[in-house]
């Protein structure tokens, strides 16, 4: 069977500053573009999953580029509405051993955040796709697009296409007067498979690890605390047929311990565990292993836990690589999940 994916949000035009500078440093900013829909759709296309991404944009250069730039990887672009006023900004400052990362966001108005139900023909856009992605950052936007996203779910689960989603939980984004634990649950019920972290099911569902305090870890994820998350996120949403945590462990800005779980409803697989030493960006990182999932459940069938190593290990190479999008292929994917993490010179 031949798969073809959608995915439905927001993509910004991202400003970072040189290195490890700070805002205040800072003399100039280099310019990229995305979002968490967005580098999922760039991942798949990489791996040479069909995939369209569909979203709102204004009618000026910039939009254009951001088209392009997607256009440049392999993703599908003719769903793109247009109109609106403005494209979202994201300004990233790249934290260092003890310093965090900081971002600043200016996507208020943004041309998805004024998006409303009836304005996406879903019915043509879902005809011929297999499985439709989501994160929990589209319905923080605004009202108005958490509606279109519902509208989204709904129709692809009548059309019998599996649905995942990111739970994705950004606090500096739920400001239109409703709580993400308001909004998300009617979203999620129409779920397949739902990634999360310790903190997106805590904020959003209430349901967290006991006695677990991810700062004070020091790179260690027990796997005991995890469990059980999995197993009350699949009692709140039967419809789920699968659960993945992804497991980040920080000893600082530039060192993190990075692996997943994921149940079936019967038994739970953990994944190869890495040590990342020198992190180049780590932005994007969760949508990097969302991509690979996709591709590892839709390859590897009858193996949930090949297709989560496949997530892990392309995650952690997507650590290694400046900006949003995942630039990695299976082949090179393939490599680390057998154990080859030299970064000898391929010649």
């Amino acid at each position: 069977m031949k798969h073809r994916v959608v995915t439905f949000g927001e993509i910004m035009l991202r400003l970072a500053t040189p290195g490890y500078l700070r805002f205040s440093q800072a003399k100039e900013f280099s310019a990229t573009f995305g979002g968490g829909e967005a580098n999922v759709a760039v991942s798949l296309a990489n791996y040479g999953i069909p995939v369209d991404f569909v979203t709102r944009l204004p009618e000026n250069d910039i939009a254009r580029a951001c088209v392009m730039e997607l256009k440049r990887y392999g993703v599908g672009t003719s769903h793109i509405l247009h109109g609106g006023e403005r494209l979202g900004i994201y300004f990233l400052e790249t934290g260092a051993v003890t310093r965090a990362s900081k971002v600043v966001y200016d996507r208020a108005h943004s041309s998805i955040a004024e998006i409303r139900p009836g304005m996406v023909d879903w019915q043509k856009i879902f005809e011929g796709a297999t499985w439709f992605h989501w994160t929990g950052i589209t319905p923080a936007l605004s009202r108005s697009a958490a509606d279109t996203c519902l509208e989204a779910i709904r129709a692809a689960r009548a059309l019998g296409l599996t649905v995942s989603c990111d739970l994705n939980y950004r606090k500096n984004l739920w400001r239109y007067g409703q709580k993400a634990s308001e909004i998300m649950p009617t979203l999620v019920e129409g779920c397949d498979v739902i990634l999360g972290n310790e903190e997106d099911a805590e904020m959003v569902f209430g349901i967290k690890p006991e006695g677990f305090d991810v700062t004070t870890t020091g790179g260690k994820m027990p796997t005991s605390a995890f469990e059980p998350v999995c197993r009350r996120l699949l009692e709140r949403f039967p419809t789920a047929k699968k659960i993945i945590i992804t497991l980040r462990g920080s000893v600082n800005a530039n060192h993190n311990t990075w692996g997943g779980l994921l149940h079936d409803g019967k038994q739970l697989h953990e994944s190869t565990r890495y040590d990342i030493t020198h992190i180049v960006d780590r932005v994007g990182g969760g949508d990097s292993f969302m991509g690979g999932l996709i591709y590892g459940l839709l390859t590897y069938t009858d193996d949930d836990l090949r297709a989560l190593n496949f997530a892990v290990a392309a995650s952690c190479l997507k650590h290694t690589i400046h900006g949003d999008f995942n630039l990695v292929t299976v082949e090179e994917v393939e490599k680390l999940m057998k154990g080859d993490a030299s970064g000898r010179v391929s010649r």
